[in-house]
């Protein structure tokens, strides 16, 4: 007896200890985040130049046909295109949704073999549908379909293995939630251009639907490279919003970067801002390249075909020369390029995009040094090619090999070396002409690295 109160009493005094001491701080991550100026946050962004952009959902299914119909434009706009209602595309697309040759460490590889940087991957487009375990929602990858794979993690895990930056692509529209743009079916976008058009209930969505996944997005994760959004052409998406999102980002993650199209401000395809104060931290041109270089940070995305998701009707590829020659052409303004690819239903990149990025990665392997932290050139472009330039070197990218051997450099570029970037060969400068051998290294874009004497 007197064991068990002595045991008792033991028992008490340590709950009593236990009761009196703090409770345990939590453990801070083991890597502090150190929050970094403007060009700081930039600074890899600007040195990567180049980028794979990713349109894929479950529209890659029907791949733009319904019926015998063919959908005019993107295929990832079939769902307001052909019609759908949200049972049908539900049942039609969704449901069927299984991309069981989905390989995450594969579609890394292609773009590192590419020279590309990072990645930005549709994590939910116009349809609504999430491609990553989301807790907001049932509509998402994991939880509706049978297939029950996170992309979203899985395509993270894998950028980070290959030290290729993760970044995601994110709808600000939504034409499958009630309170969004589902009401205005059968044209789920008549808001884009008839700004009359109107949801009252869309800040409810706002505030419990798309800042929540675009919270989760950011906090399960690991660091994000960039927050892509689109969509925010709706009436009721405001400026107010678009500030308030990207406040929310940057507490979340203050080192990441944001584009434009969090806000209102940008003035429609050409991308960039019109004059106001707007959220976002670089423009967007889409399938265009301005005329001239622009004095800020912007980045424009193209299509392989005319599509950016999958659509096996559109056979209208780009040929590696154009998509190397438009590289060229945005760095030498000072751009980044984000090219898209568009995987089928079953996760497969279609192999006219793998043979283009092939051809570009074979370029990019000799001639990266011309494109990789290179800021616009500091002259007028010539009329044989563009130039790039990097400290107190210039690049010279020859489109048009001279017949007689002998390039004209802008009078303004004091060259003092020159050779060439694919093997080396030094080449003589004779004042404004660089003495070339009689054949082009590259049939696409020979790069010649021009040493400034000042």
């Amino acid at each position: 007896m007197k064991r068990s109160i002595l045991l008792i009493a033991i028992v008490f005094a340590l709950l009593g200890t236990a009761c009196t001491q703090k409770p345990k701080e939590t453990k801070k991550s083991e890597k502090e985040v150190v929050k970094l100026t403007d060009d700081e946050r930039m600074a890899w962004w600007r040195d990567a130049r180049f980028g794979m952009f990713i349109h894929w959902g479950p529209y890659a299914v029907p791949g733009g046909e319904r019926n015998g119909k063919v959908c005019g434009g993107g295929a990832e706009w079939i769902m307001d295109k052909l019609d759908y209602t949200i049972e049908d595309y539900e049942k039609e697309v969704v449901d069927v949704f299984e991309p069981v040759n989905f390989d995450a460490d594969e579609w890394v590889g292609i773009a590192k073999d590419a020279g590309m940087k990072y990645i930005v991957l549709t994590s939910k487009h116009h349809d609504g549908f999430a491609m990553w375990n989301s807790k907001i929602s049932d509509y998402n990858i994991v939880k509706r379909t049978d297939f029950g794979r996170d992309v979203v993690k899985e395509l993270a895990e894998a950028c980070r293995k290959e030290d290729i930056v993760f970044c995601f692509y994110h709808s600000i529209t939504d034409w499958h939630h009630p309170q969004a743009q589902s009401i205005f079916y059968p044209h789920y976008n008549v808001g884009q251009k008839d700004q009359t058009k109107s949801n009252p209930e869309f800040p409810k969505y706002f505030e419990n639907y798309l800042k929540p996944q675009v919270r989760e997005l950011l906090t399960n994760y690991g660091d994000i490279g960039v927050v892509w959004f689109d969509g925010e052409w709706i009436a009721d998406y405001t400026t107010e919003m678009g500030k308030e999102m990207y406040e929310m980002i940057m507490e979340l993650q203050p080192n990441t970067i944001v584009n434009n199209r969090v806000d209102k401000g940008r003035n429609g395809m050409a991308g960039m801002n019109v004059e106001g104060n707007f959220a976002g931290d670089f423009g967007t041109p889409e399938k265009e390249v301005p005329a001239t270089g622009i004095d800020s940070d912007w980045e424009a995305c193209f299509t392989m075909n005319g599509s950016w998701g999958y659509k096996p009707s559109d056979k209208k590829w780009k040929s590696d020369e154009k998509l190397i020659h438009s590289l060229i052409d945005i760095v030498s303004k000072g751009g980044n390029f984000l090219l898209n690819v568009g995987p089928d239903g079953l996760g497969v990149i279609p192999t006219e995009s793998i043979e283009i990025l092939a051809s570009m990665g074979d370029w990019m392997d000799a001639n990266s040094e011309s494109i990789y932290g290179c800021k616009a050139s500091p002259v007028n472009r010539p009329e044989w090619g563009r130039y790039t330039s990097k400290d107190k070197v210039v690049y010279a990218h020859v489109f048009d090999w001279p017949e007689d051997g002998k390039l004209m450099i802008d009078e303004k570029l004091k060259v003092k070396k020159a050779n060439l970037v694919d093997g080396g060969k030094k080449l003589k400068v004779d004042g404004s002409i660089v003495v070339l051998p009689k054949n082009a290294p590259d049939n696409i874009a020979s790069v010649i690295k021009l040493e400034l004497a000042q």
